[in-house]
């Protein structure tokens, strides 16, 4: 596993009230899921990513509206049409 330096003004942490461990986790979780949205990982890719487990990232996906399993239109009609 890499590590990666990112810096965070000390006024986000007050504005969020988080640590620095816990900014760390948020942005993890906020960069996977937001490279699960765009299609570039998949979900279980992006639960390691987040470093938690796939069933906890699919659920919160739902609190960031984020679909679990976008389909575009054209998959959504041909599965109106199969039923």
């Amino acid at each position: 596993m890499e590590t990666l330096a990112v810096e965070v003004p000390s006024e986000t942490l007050v504005a969020l009230e988080l640590s620095p461990k816990e900014m760390a986790a948020e942005l993890r979780l906020a960069a996977a899921m937001k490279l699960y949205e765009l299609g570039r990982l998949s979900s279980g890719a992006a639960a390691d990513l987040a470093g938690i487990p796939r069933p906890l990232f699919l659920a919160k996906l739902a609190d960031y509206g984020i679909d679990t399993f976008p389909q575009t239109d054209d998959e959504l009609e041909k599965e109106r049409r199969d039923a």
